[in-house]
């Protein structure tokens, strides 16, 4: 009866093992995937943004995330489908990045 319980428990252990190295390798193919899209999202951008406009993007990274996720992944759908023909400077992408800015709705305060 111990032996059974034993080797239940060793077959357990090396099913557990099993799911943890797989779940390992997973993780490491996604991360490889992931830094691989990035590698080419930043080749493109280098394309099609001047110096000038990638700091800007980069500095802006640091405030508002998920406003440059969103213009980096509009910059390579258009660049990778051809619709960018020249390359965009400063002045485009605060233009660019303006038009994308959710608005802000002003509050007025009335006194009686």
């Amino acid at each position: 009866m111990d032996e059974d319980l034993e080797e239940i428990k060793r077959r357990k252990l090396e099913q557990l093992q099993q799911q943890q190295y797989a779940g390992q390798a997973q993780a490491a193919q996604q991360e490889q995937a992931r830094a691989e899209y990035e590698a080419k999202k930043q080749s493109v951008l280098r394309h099609v943004l001047t110096p000038e406009a990638r700091e800007r993007l980069s500095t802006l990274k640091m405030a508002k995330p998920e406003l440059v996720a969103s213009v980096e992944a509009q910059l390579v759908a258009l660049a990778q489908s051809g619709r960018i023909q020249a390359k965009i400077d400063d002045a485009r992408l605060k233009a660019l990045l303006l038009q994308l800015q959710p608005k802000k709705r002003e509050m007025q305060i009335k006194r009686m």
